[in-house]
């Protein structure tokens, strides 16, 4: 009897390992990392022309633990701007390592404005604007996110 308790918590504990393995390398889950600590964000991905398109237009609210996650094909050059955007965001500009190379911070609601993210710009991860000062994100931090190659990522998925 107590053989069999010991298996099954061994199993519990290795499914929760795994669990929480698995969890740090969602898909829909980002990590960042630098010397301000590390935070997770929950996203929506954007993979497609007509995903990136949308974007977070329309939405009225984010949650704070929320984004969303542009991922294009190859790295570009991209420029975001914020019409029918209702709310300010973020945008955090990442290379195909997980660095971020820059910050846009509290992009200004319907503004058409183009936002540069400049060269090499593999990822843009978008979040309520404001967040990314407070929390201390800033060039030079590193994300994590399956779809990075791990032989390039800074910080690969385990």
């Amino acid at each position: 009897m107590m053989a069999g308790l010991r298996c099954l918590c061994t199993a519990l504990l290795l499914g929760l390992w795994g669990a929480s393995a698995y969890a740090a390398c969602a898909p829909d889950q980002v990590e960042l990392r630098g010397p301000w600590g590390q935070a997770r964000f929950t996203v929506e991905i954007a993979d497609t022309e007509p995903l990136r398109a949308l974007g977070l237009m329309n939405r009225e609210q984010l949650a704070r633990s929320a984004g969303m996650l542009f991922i294009y094909d190859a790295p570009t050059e991209p420029a975001f701007w914020m019409m029918n955007t209702l709310i300010p965001l973020d945008m955090i500009f990442v290379d195909p390592t997980g660095t971020v190379t820059r910050v846009h911070s509290n992009a200004i609601p319907h503004d058409r404005t183009p936002i540069p993210g400049g060269p090499n710009v593999l990822m843009v991860l978008e979040i309520n604007g404001g967040l990314a000062e407070r929390l201390g994100i800033a060039a030079g931090s590193e994300m994590r996110h399956p779809r990075l190659d791990p032989d390039q990522a800074a910080w690969p998925c385990d």
